[in-house]
């Protein structure tokens, strides 16, 4: 798999390619759809950010208002009260990469002041453009995801994918912002049916006609549910098998809930890998 260096805020930089990488879920919200509520707390958070570490979590994405379907959204302010105290702590602790999900500009700037290394923007820059901004003055890291959310897909989803992802890329890049900085996300489960889901699965490598790195996000996903029976509780192997497949057709950062199952899935998949090549 190619090597490809990410450069982050605060003078960090990722290599991907060779190793996979985990970004571990710490939703400080009381209404996240699979862990709301847990970790609101700032002790908490950080209590969970390391345990999610020790099992092999490379990163910690830290959000603060839900992305769930249907969820109700707040103001910055209250965004900005969630996690700011949270990256605050955690960056004064152990060396730890920190990533903020959100899609406000404002929230950005100030989630990297406190130490934020990475923006995860859900809206890929079609929300807030002004997040472009922020990463091209600060150097950080930035996440642009596709989304379905509150528009017209085109019938295809690969074909959809470029238009969104080609559109978030070029709004990055007039900013200012490098293309070693950028990652992208195909955004599993965001306006997407479960046939959606997985045929972005199957044909995953053309996504890499796009140029960029790409990070996933399956965990516990509701068209995992779908395919598996499985309560939103019950997901963890059936997103560890997601992490292995995509892993293989190319993915570099996989972003989950459950650390353990889906490091030793990935470590299975970096093997056989290394032995293909």
């Amino acid at each position: 798999m190619e090597t490809r260096h990410w450069k982050l805020a605060h003078g960090r930089i990722l290599e991907l390619g060779a190793e996979a990488y985990i970004m571990s879920v710490l939703n400080v919200t009381p209404d996240s759809f699979s862990d709301g509520g847990r970790y609101a707390a700032v002790e908490n958070a950080v209590a969970r950010a390391q345990a999610m570490l020790a099992e092999g979590a490379a990163i910690i994405d830290i959000g603060g208002e839900s992305t769930r379907p249907g969820a109700a959204p707040i103001a910055a302010a209250e965004e900005q009260e969630r996690v700011l105290p949270v990256i605050e702590a955690l960056a004064k602790g152990a060396d730890i990469i920190l990533s903020i999900d959100t899609y406000r500009a404002e929230t950005a700037r100030l989630a990297i002041d406190a130490g934020a290394h990475i923006v995860n923007d859900v809206w890929g820059l079609h929300k807030e453009s002004a997040i472009a901004e922020v990463a091209a003055k600060t150097g950080a890291g930035l996440m642009l995801m596709h989304t379905g959310r509150e528009r017209e897909k085109l019938s295809d989803v690969i074909a959809d994918q470029f238009a969104f992802l080609r559109r978030a890329i070029e709004i990055a890049r007039k900013a200012g912002v490098a293309d070693e900085q950028i990652i992208l996300d195909p955004g599993f489960g965001f306006a997407k049916d479960p046939e959606e889901n997985a045929e972005i699965m199957a044909r995953f490598g053309e996504l890499a006609g796009l140029g960029f790195p790409f990070a996933v996000g399956t965990s516990r996903k509701r068209f995992i549910g779908h395919f598996t029976g499985r309560d939103v509780e019950e997901r963890a192997v059936g997103t560890a098998a997601t992490s292995a497949l995509l892993r293989v057709k190319g993915a570099a950062i996989f972003r989950v809930h459950d650390v353990a199952e889906n490091r030793d899935a990935l470590r299975m998949a970096d093997a056989m890998l290394a032995a293909e090549k």
